[in-house]
């Protein structure tokens, strides 16, 4: 049963700070770190459908509209857009508060599929998968 009973509403799946480590030589965020958050947010999406190991089968296009910087709180909203037998496709937005002034701009977006697998990397029906120990979300 989904945590929760709306599932087609965006909530907050993660928020994370964002640290110098995390930069290119611009001194802005590099978007592959944007996007493994992206990649951890659409898992979390998807252990609200069930507590079960799944991975990600797909990412869709991802552009980013504004840059992140060191020290902004990085939101990301999740809800499902579709549900599959084996899989279900997630909406990922991503929204950046700036450090210092408080402002809320949006970074990007992205559908990803997340596809319910047993032990061995078979898809299964994730309905009736069993609850099973959770798995990364990285095929």
């Amino acid at each position: 049963m989904p945590i929760h009973p709306e599932p087609n509403t965006p909530e907050l799946v993660l928020r994370v700070v964002m640290m110098p480590k995390d930069t290119n030589h611009y001194q802005t965020i590099f978007g592959g770190v944007i996007l493994s958050y992206i990649d951890q947010a659409g898992f979390v999406q998807a252990l609200r459908h069930r507590h079960h190991k799944w991975v990600t089968a797909a990412i869709d296009r991802v552009e980013f509209k504004a840059p992140v910087l060191i020290g902004d709180v990085v939101s990301f909203y999740g809800h499902t857009v579709r549900e599959g037998n084996t899989s279900v496709t997630v909406a990922i937005d991503v929204q950046a508060e700036r450090h210092d002034t408080g402002a809320v701009v949006g970074v990007t977006s992205a559908q990803l599929v997340m596809v319910c697998v047993d032990d061995g990397g078979t898809p299964v029906p994730w309905r009736s998968a069993g609850v099973g120990k959770q798995g990364g979300n990285n095929k």
